[in-house]
């Protein structure tokens, strides 16, 4: 049972009958916490209220402490269950109203951020909007008893202009449905300008981009190495292997454990902040297994092992769905699970050992954090220390991860932050993604079978009888109807897991969700894809995303998904269809790439030059096998693969893939078949013809 599980002593209010974690945590609240709904909507207009709205997710640090400043505070309940109805919404259910109350807030007030709280009329028209306030004001913070009694009296004494004002914020976010060219979104110059953004941002001390704090937005890297690739400029490349390799020195990177935290807030990536998101670990997987393939770095593959390790030991599910996240918190105290003293770390090693490990971990008494403590983490490289110490690498890395492997059986007997077992069919997909990539680039044949297992739980337990996804399930329940994340990354998932095991159920399913998502979600009008479809709850706006954030955005995946599912059926209709999202958002796309750069990768794609191979040949024999691991190792991003089998998978292929039936082995031995900007070459039936054509 989870501590958001857990009785407590205080009654409950109208949240307790949720599965959400977060939700949960705030059910023993004495504020009569609503969660979204017409309940409380009716409740509203019934008292003729405003509505207080607070957003925020199980891990959030700043969530849990404004639920212990003011949440659990009898005073601030008294206030807000006298004056407004309060309602919780946990961002990871419901994405479509945090990405509309969340632009408000970044509008009114140029920042964003969770705990979200917002202000709004019954009709959840909103009128005043802000981040964490604390109870009482401090540090130029107003405080939330304060800002809670003036709005109070506004809203008995001056109703019109909150009114006023809540009609116009809504009207001024209504989304453009004008249709845009995908003319100048498709030039090669869109992509070196995206290019020349990043390098502008571009840390040289210690990678990553931007000043302090610094996410990893791993999006950013893969379109690098991609840029890389098309322009022969090593500059973006080198970008690409200084953050990858400042990133896992760091302390975001859990030295004891593995798996990335979620950003730092310092520019070195030293102290993080220590909650563990599964998306992270997915795009950042990504991200290795894609530097591993266009650099052949040894520890890049290693780096992605470690992330895959992290995600199936500690954030899988024993029926094999991903959990969301883990907390940063733990006793009360913000990265308390992951901190060491020598002191610490010696009672488990031995005293030399103990003294090795922390001079290369920089574990000292003084601490870098908090109290004392240390964050492990790597000032210099093995080797660097190494040779330092006068010590073979090779025998250093063995006593290092020996002594990570006794500090992190030690660790798990620790008090650990909650886990956000929520398994969320988007996030999940990314998952899929990353691990079908780290089969195809590494050879691990578990990682392919994590994926597989995840697929198919979803595909089980969150897709409907008649096609559509629903969001979450958590504790045998299933709710809330897909938004375009859960559709677009879902597909990108089960694509990748189609290249990594060539079962055509995978490709199957890739197509027919793709059908649906674009007959739910797709702007007939304006093109793109809304976030929200047919079967969502009508909010006060609709939006449609293509910025890429910490999150590559629906419309970036859908795109690329369209243009390769295009290429693995040869429906060009699906091309189209690619084309007409890209134009539709091509004006902020050309004006600001950087902030579109997982769209730039479809864009990259749809410029090509790119490949269609097929390999056609039985999958039992080890030369079929040869051929197809030679293609997957390789970075090539702009490529997609069949295999074209012989027998009822091959005639179920055909039936999905007619270009590929007069596929065939030549002389009985596996036969590669390569096609490039719509030119096919001649069959390839040896390695090194093969290599050569690659290359």
């Amino acid at each position: 049972m989870s501590p958001a599980d857990k009785p407590a002593k205080r009654a409950s209010n109208r949240l307790i009958d949720e599965k959400s974690p977060y939700l949960l945590q705030h059910a023993h609240n004495p504020v009569y916490w609503y969660p979204w709904g017409d309940e409380a909507f009716q409740k509203a207009k019934k008292e003729d209220k405003p509505i207080f709205l607070s957003i925020g997710y199980a891990t959030c640090h700043w969530c849990h402490v404004m639920a212990h400043e003011s949440f659990e505070d009898e005073e601030v309940a008294e206030l807000l269950n006298k004056y407004f109805i309060a309602i919780k919404v946990d961002r990871e259910e419901r994405p479509d109203v945090d990405k509309i109350y969340m632009f408000v807030c970044q509008s009114l007030t140029g920042q964003g951020g969770w705990p979200l709280s917002i202000f709004m009329t019954p009709e959840t028209k909103p009128f005043f909007a802000g981040t964490y306030f604390p109870k009482s004001g401090r540090l130029g913070l107003p405080g939330f008893m304060d800002v809670l009694t003036q709005i109070a009296t506004m809203w008995q004494e001056d109703r019109a202009n909150i009114l006023k004002s809540s009609e116009a914020i809504t009207s001024a976010i209504q989304p453009d449905s004008g249709s845009g060219s995908a003319v100048d979104a498709v030039r090669e110059e869109t992509l070196r300008k995206g290019y020349t953004q990043l390098a502008r941002h571009f840390d040289p001390t210690w990678g990553g981009f931007g000043a302090a704090p610094k996410f990893p937005t791993p999006h950013h890297l893969t379109f690098l190495m991609r840029w890389h690739k098309r322009s022969g400029d090593s500059t973006g490349l080198d970008m690409v292997k200084k953050t990858l390799t400042a990133m896992r020195m760091g302390g975001v990177f859990d030295q004891i454990g593995f798996g990335f935290h979620r950003y730092s807030v310092d520019e070195k990536w030293l102290v993080p902040h220590f909650e563990k998101m599964l998306y992270d670990q997915a795009l950042l997987g990504i991200a290795y297994v894609e530097a591993y393939q266009a650099t052949g770095k040894l520890e890049f593959a290693r780096v992605a092992r470690e992330i895959f390790s992290y995600v199936m030991r500690d954030m899988t599910s024993p029926d094999g769905g991903f959990y969301c996240a883990e907390d940063a918190d733990s006793e009360g105290k913000e990265g308390l699970f992951y901190l060491w003293t020598p002191q610490e770390v010696k009672k488990v090693l031995g005293g030399k050992p103990g003294d090795l490990f922390c001079r290369f971990y920089d574990i000292n008494e003084a601490g870098n954090f908090e109290e004392g403590r240390s964050i492990p983490h790597m000032p210099v490289s093995l080797p660097a220390f190494a040779a330092r110490e006068g010590m073979d690498p090779a025998r250093l890395d063995s006593l290092l991860s020996d002594g990570r492997r006794k500090l992190l059986g030690v660790r798990k007997e620790r008090i650990h932050p909650l886990q956000d077992d929520k398994i969320l069919t988007s996030w999940n997909g990314l998952m899929i993604a990353a691990l079908a990539k780290g089969d195809q680039a590494l050879g691990n044949q578990e990682y392919g079978d994590a994926a597989r297992r995840a697929a198919e739980f979803i595909l089980k337990n969150l897709k409907a009888a008649d096609g559509r996804l629903l969001r979450r399930y958590r504790q045998g329940e299933a709710a809330l109807p897909g938004y375009l994340d859960d559709y677009a990354f879902l597909v990108w998932g089960l694509i990748e897991l189609y290249e990594a095991t060539f079962d055509v159920s995978y490709l199957e399913q890739a197509m027919a969700l793709n059908e649906t998502m674009l007959d739910m979600f797709w702007d007939k009008q304006g093109g793109g894809l809304y976030f929200t479809g047919k079967g969502n709850e009508p909010l006060i706006t609709r939006s449609k995303e293509i910025y890429d954030g910490a999150l590559p955005s629906g419309n970036s995946v859908a795109a690329l998904n369209l243009l390769r599912l295009a290429r693995l059926t040869g429906n060009v209709d699906l091309e189209k269809m690619s084309d007409q999202l890209t134009g539709a958002f091509a004006t902020q796309v050309v004006d600001q790439p950087m902030a579109h750069t997982q769209l730039m990768i479809a864009i990259d794609f749809m410029i090509g030059p790119s490949k269609e191979i097929v390999v056609a040949g039985d999958p039992a024999l080890e030369a079929t096998q040869a051929m197809l691991g030679a293609i997957q190792r390789k970075f090539l991003p702009n490529k997609v693969l069949l295999l074209r089998p012989r027998g009822a998978e091959g005639k179920r292929l055909t039936s999905l893939s007619p270009f590929v039936e007069g596929m065939a082995p030549v002389d009985h031995q596996p036969t590669v078949y390569i096609c490039e900007q719509y030119a096919c070459q001649a069959p390839i039936r040896d390695m090194p013809q093969l290599e050569s054509a690659l290359r």
